[in-house]
Protein backbone atom coordinates (compact mmCIF):
# COMPACT_ATOMS: atom_id res chain seq x y z
CA UNK A 1 0.00 0.00 0.00
CA UNK A 2 1.39 3.24 -0.98
CA UNK A 3 1.24 6.14 1.32
CA UNK A 4 -0.42 9.28 -0.13
CA UNK A 5 1.35 11.57 1.95
CA UNK A 6 5.00 12.08 3.30
CA UNK A 7 5.15 11.74 7.31
CA UNK A 8 6.16 14.43 9.35
CA UNK A 9 8.49 13.79 12.39
CA UNK A 10 6.51 12.67 15.28
CA UNK A 11 6.90 14.76 18.64
CA UNK A 12 5.77 11.31 20.38
CA UNK A 13 8.22 8.87 21.25
CA UNK A 14 7.98 5.38 19.26
CA UNK A 15 5.86 3.11 20.79
CA UNK A 16 3.33 0.14 19.27
CA UNK A 17 0.84 1.93 19.75
CA UNK A 18 -0.56 4.44 16.41
CA UNK A 19 -2.78 6.92 16.68
CA UNK A 20 -4.90 7.97 14.00
CA UNK A 21 -7.46 11.16 12.84
CA UNK A 22 -9.10 12.82 10.76
CA UNK A 23 -11.04 9.54 10.13
CA UNK A 24 -14.97 9.71 9.01
CA UNK A 25 -16.93 10.47 11.74
CA UNK A 26 -20.65 8.93 10.36
CA UNK A 27 -19.28 5.68 9.60
CA UNK A 28 -20.67 3.28 12.77
CA UNK A 29 -17.87 2.20 15.07
CA UNK A 30 -18.04 -1.64 14.09
CA UNK A 31 -17.41 -1.04 10.72
CA UNK A 32 -14.84 1.84 11.13
CA UNK A 33 -12.93 -1.00 13.58
CA UNK A 34 -13.54 -3.33 10.70
CA UNK A 35 -11.85 -1.34 8.14
CA UNK A 36 -9.23 -0.40 10.46
CA UNK A 37 -8.08 -3.74 11.52
CA UNK A 38 -7.79 -4.96 7.84
CA UNK A 39 -5.92 -2.17 6.32
CA UNK A 40 -3.32 -2.35 9.50
CA UNK A 41 -3.07 -5.73 10.08
CA UNK A 42 -0.86 -5.80 6.84
CA UNK A 43 1.74 -4.21 8.59
CA UNK A 44 1.69 -6.91 12.14
CA UNK A 45 -0.07 -8.40 14.53
CA UNK A 46 -2.66 -6.25 16.25
CA UNK A 47 -3.28 -6.57 19.82
CA UNK A 48 -5.83 -4.12 20.56
CA UNK A 49 -8.31 -1.48 18.42
CA UNK A 50 -10.04 1.30 19.75
CA UNK A 51 -12.22 3.43 18.03
CA UNK A 52 -13.42 6.58 20.17
CA UNK A 53 -17.32 6.99 19.98
CA UNK A 54 -17.89 9.58 22.51
CA UNK A 55 -18.76 13.12 20.77
CA UNK A 56 -15.79 14.79 21.67
CA UNK A 57 -13.43 12.09 20.52
CA UNK A 58 -15.29 11.06 17.57
CA UNK A 59 -12.57 10.68 14.01
CA UNK A 60 -10.08 9.00 16.24
CA UNK A 61 -8.82 5.70 16.94
CA UNK A 62 -5.47 3.72 18.40
CA UNK A 63 -4.37 0.83 16.61
CA UNK A 64 -2.08 -1.32 19.26
CA UNK A 65 0.57 -3.58 17.44
CA UNK A 66 2.72 -6.13 19.66
CA UNK A 67 5.80 -4.51 18.79
CA UNK A 68 7.02 -0.64 17.52
CA UNK A 69 8.82 -1.91 14.52
CA UNK A 70 5.10 -2.59 13.32
CA UNK A 71 3.55 0.62 14.21
CA UNK A 72 6.76 2.23 12.51
CA UNK A 73 6.12 0.56 9.07
CA UNK A 74 2.26 1.40 9.39
CA UNK A 75 2.71 5.11 9.90
CA UNK A 76 5.57 5.15 7.22
CA UNK A 77 3.27 3.29 4.84
CA UNK A 78 -0.34 4.60 5.70
CA UNK A 79 -0.02 8.02 6.59
CA UNK A 80 -2.37 9.76 4.44
CA UNK A 81 -4.13 7.17 2.85
CA UNK A 82 -7.73 7.49 1.90
CA UNK A 83 -10.29 5.56 4.10
CA UNK A 84 -13.95 6.47 3.42
CA UNK A 85 -12.92 9.23 1.26
CA UNK A 86 -11.11 11.01 3.92
CA UNK A 87 -6.78 10.90 4.31
CA UNK A 88 -6.08 9.32 7.77
CA UNK A 89 -3.61 11.71 9.79
CA UNK A 90 -1.03 8.56 12.22
CA UNK A 91 1.42 9.44 14.92
CA UNK A 92 2.64 7.73 18.05
CA UNK A 93 0.10 7.67 20.64
CA UNK A 94 1.42 9.63 23.51
CA UNK A 95 1.85 7.03 26.29
CA UNK A 96 1.26 3.05 25.91
CA UNK A 97 -2.12 1.37 25.79
CA UNK A 98 -3.57 -0.40 28.74
CA UNK A 99 -3.38 -3.55 25.88
CA UNK A 100 0.95 -2.88 25.81
CA UNK A 101 1.37 -2.13 29.70
CA UNK A 102 -0.81 -5.83 30.13
CA UNK A 103 1.55 -7.84 27.86
CA UNK A 104 4.93 -6.24 28.78
CA UNK A 105 4.19 -5.78 32.61
CA UNK A 106 2.63 -8.02 35.91
CA UNK A 107 -0.87 -7.51 37.38
CA UNK A 108 0.67 -4.55 40.08
CA UNK A 109 2.17 -2.51 36.60
CA UNK A 110 -1.07 -3.01 34.81
CA UNK A 111 -3.05 -1.46 38.15
CA UNK A 112 -0.67 1.76 38.76
CA UNK A 113 -1.10 2.30 35.10
CA UNK A 114 -4.41 2.36 34.91
CA UNK A 115 -4.53 4.90 38.13
CA UNK A 116 -2.37 6.93 36.50
CA UNK A 117 -4.33 7.58 33.59
CA UNK A 118 -7.77 7.79 35.57
CA UNK A 119 -6.13 10.49 37.60
CA UNK A 120 -4.79 12.17 34.26
CA UNK A 121 -8.80 12.00 32.80
CA UNK A 122 -9.89 13.21 35.78
CA UNK A 123 -7.44 16.69 35.85
CA UNK A 124 -8.35 16.72 32.30
CA UNK A 125 -12.09 16.99 33.17
CA UNK A 126 -11.37 19.54 36.42
CA UNK A 127 -9.83 21.57 34.09
CA UNK A 128 -12.39 21.45 31.31
CA UNK A 129 -15.17 22.45 34.31
CA UNK A 130 -12.81 25.01 35.32
CA UNK A 131 -12.82 26.63 32.08
CA UNK A 132 -16.22 26.39 31.28
CA UNK A 133 -17.23 28.40 34.59
CA UNK A 134 -15.16 31.26 33.41
CA UNK A 135 -16.29 31.55 30.25
CA UNK A 136 -20.10 31.69 31.72
CA UNK A 137 -18.74 34.17 34.04
CA UNK A 138 -16.61 35.97 31.42
CA UNK A 139 -18.86 39.27 30.48
CA UNK A 140 -19.39 39.65 26.50
CA UNK A 141 -17.07 42.66 24.88
CA UNK A 142 -18.80 45.80 24.84
CA UNK A 143 -21.36 44.46 27.55
CA UNK A 144 -23.09 46.78 30.04
CA UNK A 145 -21.82 45.99 33.81
CA UNK A 146 -24.37 43.80 35.50
CA UNK A 147 -26.42 45.37 38.30
CA UNK A 148 -24.52 45.23 41.91
CA UNK A 149 -21.56 44.66 40.07
CA UNK A 150 -19.01 45.29 42.09
CA UNK A 151 -20.12 44.39 45.22
CA UNK A 152 -19.30 41.63 47.52
CA UNK A 153 -21.07 38.07 47.08
CA UNK A 154 -21.44 35.94 49.68
CA UNK A 155 -19.39 32.46 49.05
CA UNK A 156 -21.96 29.69 49.53
CA UNK A 157 -21.21 27.44 52.35
CA UNK A 158 -20.65 24.53 50.17
CA UNK A 159 -19.09 21.14 52.19
CA UNK A 160 -17.72 23.88 54.77
CA UNK A 161 -14.63 24.03 52.50
CA UNK A 162 -12.97 27.04 51.14
CA UNK A 163 -10.89 27.32 48.16
CA UNK A 164 -7.31 28.12 48.54
CA UNK A 165 -7.23 30.32 46.08
CA UNK A 166 -9.17 33.44 47.12
CA UNK A 167 -9.16 35.22 43.85
CA UNK A 168 -9.96 32.49 41.71
CA UNK A 169 -12.92 33.34 39.58
CA UNK A 170 -14.42 29.73 39.20
CA UNK A 171 -15.41 27.11 41.54
CA UNK A 172 -14.87 23.29 40.19
CA UNK A 173 -17.69 20.98 40.99
CA UNK A 174 -16.52 18.45 43.61
CA UNK A 175 -17.30 15.65 41.12
CA UNK A 176 -14.59 16.90 38.64
CA UNK A 177 -12.16 17.65 41.14
CA UNK A 178 -8.63 16.72 40.70
CA UNK A 179 -6.85 13.83 42.12
CA UNK A 180 -4.97 14.09 45.58
CA UNK A 181 -4.45 11.60 48.50
CA UNK A 182 -7.30 12.26 50.62
CA UNK A 183 -10.64 12.07 49.99
CA UNK A 184 -14.04 14.03 51.63
CA UNK A 185 -16.19 11.56 52.71
CA UNK A 186 -19.95 13.16 53.05
CA UNK A 187 -23.69 12.20 54.44
CA UNK A 188 -22.33 10.08 57.15
CA UNK A 189 -24.58 8.44 59.30
CA UNK A 190 -23.96 9.77 62.48
CA UNK A 191 -23.02 6.43 64.32
CA UNK A 192 -19.90 6.36 62.15
CA UNK A 193 -16.84 6.82 63.58
CA UNK A 194 -13.03 6.47 63.36
CA UNK A 195 -13.19 2.77 63.21
CA UNK A 196 -16.14 2.20 61.57
CA UNK A 197 -14.64 4.56 58.57
CA UNK A 198 -11.02 3.19 59.03
CA UNK A 199 -12.88 0.01 58.43
CA UNK A 200 -14.34 0.44 55.01
CA UNK A 201 -11.26 2.54 53.88
CA UNK A 202 -8.48 0.56 55.35
CA UNK A 203 -9.40 -2.59 53.15
CA UNK A 204 -7.36 -0.38 50.32
CA UNK A 205 -3.84 -0.22 50.11
CA UNK A 206 -1.81 2.65 51.23
CA UNK A 207 -4.28 3.78 54.13
CA UNK A 208 -2.96 6.01 56.49
CA UNK A 209 -5.40 7.76 58.74
CA UNK A 210 -9.41 8.65 58.98
CA UNK A 211 -10.10 12.39 60.60
CA UNK A 212 -13.30 13.52 61.94
CA UNK A 213 -14.22 17.30 61.86
CA UNK A 214 -14.78 18.26 65.48
CA UNK A 215 -18.82 19.72 65.93
CA UNK A 216 -19.80 18.22 62.27
CA UNK A 217 -21.41 15.07 62.02
CA UNK A 218 -21.36 13.23 58.80
CA UNK A 219 -18.27 14.30 57.31
CA UNK A 220 -14.71 13.49 57.42
CA UNK A 221 -11.30 12.92 55.93
CA UNK A 222 -9.76 9.78 54.72
CA UNK A 223 -5.62 10.13 54.07
CA UNK A 224 -3.95 7.52 51.84
CA UNK A 225 -0.09 7.71 51.21
CA UNK A 226 0.09 8.26 47.78
CA UNK A 227 -2.46 10.02 45.08
CA UNK A 228 -3.13 6.31 43.28
CA UNK A 229 -3.92 4.75 46.31
CA UNK A 230 -6.59 7.63 47.32
CA UNK A 231 -7.89 7.05 43.52
CA UNK A 232 -8.45 3.39 43.96
CA UNK A 233 -10.36 4.00 46.97
CA UNK A 234 -12.67 6.46 45.44
CA UNK A 235 -13.40 3.89 42.44
CA UNK A 236 -13.91 0.76 45.09
CA UNK A 237 -16.50 3.09 47.37
CA UNK A 238 -18.28 4.43 44.61
CA UNK A 239 -22.30 3.66 45.18
CA UNK A 240 -21.51 3.15 49.01
CA UNK A 241 -24.82 3.21 51.22
CA UNK A 242 -24.03 2.93 55.18
CA UNK A 243 -26.56 2.85 58.27
CA UNK A 244 -30.03 1.63 58.53
CA UNK A 245 -31.45 3.47 56.47
CA UNK A 246 -29.26 3.03 54.09
CA UNK A 247 -27.46 6.47 53.34
CA UNK A 248 -26.18 7.29 49.89
CA UNK A 249 -22.10 8.00 50.86
CA UNK A 250 -20.79 10.69 48.79
CA UNK A 251 -16.56 10.68 48.26
CA UNK A 252 -14.76 13.01 46.53
CA UNK A 253 -11.82 14.18 46.82
CA UNK A 254 -10.38 17.44 49.05
CA UNK A 255 -10.53 20.67 47.62
CA UNK A 256 -6.68 21.84 47.26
Amino acid sequence: MAAAATHQGSTNPPNPTVYVKNLEERIKPDQLKEALTEIFSEYGNVIDLVAKTNLKAKGQAFVVFDDTEAAKRAIEEVQGFELFEKPMVLDYARTRSDATVQKEGNAQDFEVHKRRRLAEKERKQAAEAAEAQKKLKRPAAGAAPEIGAGRPVKASRGAGLKSSNPAAGAVIPEEYLPPNKILFVQNLPEDYGVDGLTAIFGRFEGFREVRLVPGRKGIAFVEYEAEAWAISAKEGTAGMTLGDEGRLVKVVYQRQ
